[in-house]
């Protein structure tokens, strides 16, 4: 198999799109933080020192979507037309399951910003409580969905 990202020479390149056709393109990634009970009480009954956990962390996915390609090399500036976010309380674990969809009108997908959305969401969410809880676990982030392109659709089955 060829790798994409690499030239001829074995160099580092971003993949040239100028000949892909541009097409409705969605992302949805999602991703879990594990707290302690003393954590999970503190953002239900926003009592932490540092303010709104989730709407804190929710504006913490949209802005990690929007500046993928600054933090992933070969990614693709792209122009996002939509990112979505949704926060899950579970209190059996306790912790919290945040779900990021990216969606644009373009020429490359968007699964690499729905992922580092979820993944900056919930550092962000790990970073409010450090004070309380250090041992947090991030877990499970992953690509549930995706639409358009080349490769067509996927949907996780799990």
């Amino acid at each position: 198999m060829k790798l994409t990202h690499l030239d001829e020479q074995n160099k580092p390149k971003m993949v040239d799109v100028s000949e892909k056709e541009a097409t409705v393109r969605t992302a949805t990634a999602s991703g879990v933080i594990e707290v302690t009970p003393e954590a999970y009480k503190a953002v239900i009954t926003q009592s932490t020192k540092k303010g709104p956990v989730l709407q804190t962390a929710v504006i913490a996915a949209i802005q990690g979507a929007k500046r993928t390609p600054d933090l992933i090399p070969m990614c693709h500036p792209l122009m996002l037309s939509s990112v979505k976010t949704d926060v899950e309380e579970l209190p059996d674990l306790p912790g919290f399951r945040l779900t990021v969809t990216a969606k644009l009108t373009g020429k490359t997908g968007v699964e690499m910003e729905a992922l580092t959305g979820v993944s900056v969401g919930l550092l962000t969410i790990y970073d409010m409580l450090k004070a309380i809880d250090k041992g947090m676990v991030i877990r499970d982030i992953r690509l549930e969905s995706k639409t358009g392109g080349k490769s067509g659709d996927f949907q996780r089955k799990d």
